[in-house]
Order: structure tokens, then C-alpha cells, then sequence
């Protein structure tokens, strides 16, 4: 009995992860399906991006300022066994724009702006808007999903460019205010090391995935959420769990595509 009691539960789990996995493909392909109606009404879009894109900001700058300090503190202290410390430019602008800035910047995303849509539309299904829109013949996901998938994929790369920006006005306040490294050779090493279709365009490559993995994983945990409390909750823990995951697993799937082979 208790064999068979275990493999029926590994049983209902994989039937249940299956299923859950077909929904999400499903739900995945509709959102794009739907996408046309709010293109043609923009203005959704753009409130929503304010509201995932614009209400991000302040912890996206504070973190990526912080982040590019201590990078500058590291780097110098490393830098300095070897007599390279005019090498901090590039050793901080690198870091931040194939690596740091898009994946801490997906991460706070993912906090932040992710578990707000879940909650926001599991909240919505709970107090039945969400069919309260379906009687009236509204459809759901081109009037609340799409609009609000399409301001995550926009919103991201931005938030990330911001971020490692950030970040590298953060190392130069360190490096070369407060330690004293070279001005200018802070930021002729920092121009000469960075390559704009290497480096920024693939950093913009890999936050546009980042963005799309996460607002996808949003929207979907809070359209399937149990209409209740707990199920809100858990849903909105889900996202953060997911989302962070899929980042540092695309992460490394985009970085051994985009530089295996140098």
C-alpha cells in the first residue's frame, strides 16, 4: 500500500506539471494571438509600463549605483596586485554590461515589478473581474494580459541599460574620485575595452529575454492563481521563485551562446 500510495502521488504530480505546462504554452500563444488589440490601444501599454517600467526606477538606480561602487572597491584592490588599476574602467563597464546589469536588473524586475502583476491579477480573478469581463464579451488577455506582457518586454532592457549605467557612474565615484585613479584613463580604457555589437548589444539581447521569461511567468502564475487568499499568495511566491530561476538558468544558456566560443 504504501508503495502504491507513493507512486500515485509522483503520478498526480507529473499529470499536474504536464497540464500546467500545456496551460502556460497555451496561455503563452494567446497572449501573443491577442497582442494586436492592445498595439491598436497603446495607452494601456504605456500605462503599464509606467507602472512596471517607471515605478522600478528608484531601485533599480540605488541598486546599480551601489553595485557599480562596490565593483570599483573590488576590482581596484584586485587590480592592484598587478599594477593595472587604470584597467578599473573596463574591468567595471564589462561586468556590468554583459553580466551584472542585465541579470540584477531582471532580479529586482522579477521582485518588484513580477509579483505586483500576480498579485494584481489574482486579486482580479478572486473578486471576479476576470469574468465579470468574459459575460460582458471582453476578452481577458487582450485587454489585461497583453498590454501588460508587452510593457515587462519593453520595460526590461531599458531598466537594465539604467542599471549598468548606474553602475558605472557608481565605479567612477569610487575609483576615481575617492581613490584617485586617472580620469582619463578610466574612461579611454573603459571606451576601448567595450565593443557596442559584443558587449551592449548583447547585453541588450539578454535582457530583452530576461524581461519576456519573467512578465510571462507573472501573468500566467496570477491568471492561474486559486481565487483566494492563500492562493494569491502563493502564486506571488511562485513568480519570484520561477522567475529568478529561469533568469540564472537563461543566463548561462545565453552566455555560453554568445561568448563559448570566443
Amino acid at each position: 500500500m504504501p508503495i502504491s500510495t507513493s507512486l500515485k502521488k509522483v503520478g498526480h504530480r507529473v499529470v499536474n506539471a504536464v497540464w500546467r505546462l500545456g496551460f502556460a504554452s497555451r496561455f503563452f500563444a494567446l497572449t501573443l494571438f491577442y497582442s494586436g488589440p492592445s498595439f491598436r490601444r497603446f495607452h494601456l501599454t504605456i500605462k503599464e509600463m509606467f507602472f512596471s517600467g517607471v515605478m522600478s526606477l528608484i531601485i533599480i538606480l540605488v541598486a546599480g549605483m551601489f553595485v557599480g561602487m562596490v565593483l570599483g572597491l573590488q576590482g581596484y584592490e584586485t587590480l592592484k596586485r598587478y599594477g593595472s588599476e587604470s584597467a578599473l574602467g573596463s574591468l567595471v563597464a564589462l561586468s556590468l554590461v554583459r553580466e551584472l546589469g542585465p541579470v540584477l536588473a531582471a532580479l529586482l524586475f522579477a521582485s518588484r515589478a513580477g509579483s505586483a502583476m500576480t498579485a494584481e491579477i489574482g486579486l482580479m480573478k478572486a473578486t471576479e473581474q476576470i469574468a465579470a469581463m468574459e459575460l460582458m464579451a471582453v476578452n481577458p488577455i487582450a485587454r489585461v494580459v497583453a498590454p501588460r506582457f508587452w510593457a515587462g518586454v519593453f520595460s526590461m532592457p531599458l531598466l537594465a541599460a539604467l542599471f549598468s549605467a548606474m553602475g558605472v557612474f557608481g565605479g567612477y565615484v569610487v575609483g576615481v574620485v575617492l581613490i584617485g585613479v586617472d580620469e582619463g584613463s578610466f574612461w579611454s580604457q573603459m571606451q576601448s575595452a567595450v565593443d557596442f555589437q559584443h558587449d551592449v548589444l548583447n547585453g541588450v539581447l539578454k535582457s530583452f529575454v530576461f524581461g519576456l521569461a519573467v512578465t510571462a511567468i507573472a501573468l500566467f502564475e496570477g491568471y492561474d492563481a486559486p481565487p483566494t487568499a492563500e492562493g494569491v499568495s502563493g502564486a506571488t511566491t511562485r513568480t519570484v521563485v520561477e522567475s529568478s530561476l529561469a533568469i540564472l538558468i537563461l543566463d548561462f544558456i545565453l552566455t555560453a551562446l554568445m561568448f563559448g566560443g570566443n
